[in-house]
């Protein structure tokens, strides 16, 4: 008789963690489950998604891990939720009452990992297209959550392929590279004061980074002299957040995604007026930008380089800024 076997994935999300099942679940592999799933509480991980579409069975000693496991997250403030079960592991939950223990569906189910990873679509963003069905459902469960900077280095990749999909096919994508994401996100994360927030169900749906300047001097290390003069003479104020970038996923709730998200990042950072730069030919950022609440102040000129860049502004107060 051959013994069974369970291979175990686990992939890290900032405090979250999916962890893909592959095999079945019985008296020979109960005990690397348990040690999985405990070590996972260990790690202080504060959502636990366990795939199981690549799972063949599960038999009650199994079944009474995922519940020992469920119940020990609950007691530390975290959630553990199973996703997938084939028809003999859904008979199972449904035969012991298991099923409203384990099975809480959020508001965007975990994709199988055997699909190719997380689920993400490209549109334009100020757009409200008709959701598809491969869309996360934003209705609902939606949190915000400040990362640490090794959180921030765990999700990079997530949250670039995030961005680059919210302008993927439009002729403003070439503004948008996920290199240059992902560079900017790097530049940004040494600088004082840095802050990154994201906004997500059970997958990345909007992000927001960015590092506070001020008059007495935080967050000035390599930001050019002479466009912070431009930029409080423009706005009247000797401190700002330069919010670097602000990402929301093209769903029709992207205005309240990215709304949420500047207003905390500001909060955060003790400031009432956000700036940002773009380049003066990318149209679509631009006009994001726009449509969750930015005045655009016309590009600045005599700086250094081939560009002069756009600067929007955002008032806490929601007072436009008068332009000088």
């Amino acid at each position: 008789m051959a013994l069974s076997r369970l291979d175990i994935h686990r992939r890290n999300r900032g405090e979250r963690t999916l962890v893909t099942l592959v095999g079945d679940i019985g008296p020979a592999t109960t005990p690397l489950l348990r040690a999985a799933v405990e070590q996972c509480l260990l790690d202080g991980v504060t959502v636990i998604d366990i795939d199981l579409a690549t799972v063949g069975s599960c038999d009650a000693r199994g079944l009474d891990v995922l519940l020992s496991a469920s119940r020990r997250a609950g007691r530390v403030h975290a959630r553990l939720r199973v996703h997938h079960p084939c028809a003999q592991i859904t008979r199972l939950l449904e035969a012991t009452g298991s099923a409203s223990l384990l099975l809480t569906a959020p508001v965007s189910p975990v994709p199988p990992a055997a699909s190719g990873g997380l689920t993400r679509t490209a549109a334009q963003a100020p757009e409200d297209p008709a959701r598809r069905p491969d869309q996360p459902a934003l209705r609902d469960g939606i949190r915000l959550r400040r990362l640490t900077r090794r959180q921030a280095e765990d999700m990079r990749e997530d949250i670039a392929d995030l961005a680059a999909e919210c302008v993927a096919g439009t002729a403003d994508a070439a503004y948008h590279d996920r290199g240059d994401f992902l560079h900017r996100l790097a530049v940004t994360a040494h600088r004082p004061g840095f802050a990154l927030l994201v906004a997500e169900t059970t997958v990345p749906v909007g992000c927001a980074f960015g590092f506070p300047v001020g008059s007495e001097g935080s967050g000035l290390r390599g930001f050019d002299g002479t466009l912070l003069e431009i930029i409080q003479r423009l706005t009247s104020r000797a401190r700002f957040v330069v919010l670097t970038q602000v990402v929301a996923h093209p769903h029709a709730q992207h205005r309240d995604i990215a709304r949420r998200l500047q207003q905390r990042l500001l909060t955060d950072l003790r400031s009432s007026l956000g700036v940002t730069l773009l380049h003066p030919a990318d149209r679509a950022g631009q006009a994001a930008f726009s449509s969750w609440g930015w005045q655009n102040m016309g590009e600045v000129l005599g700086l250094p380089g081939p560009v002069a860049p756009c600067v929007m502004t955002l008032s806490v107060e929601g007072q436009p800024m008068a332009r000088r």
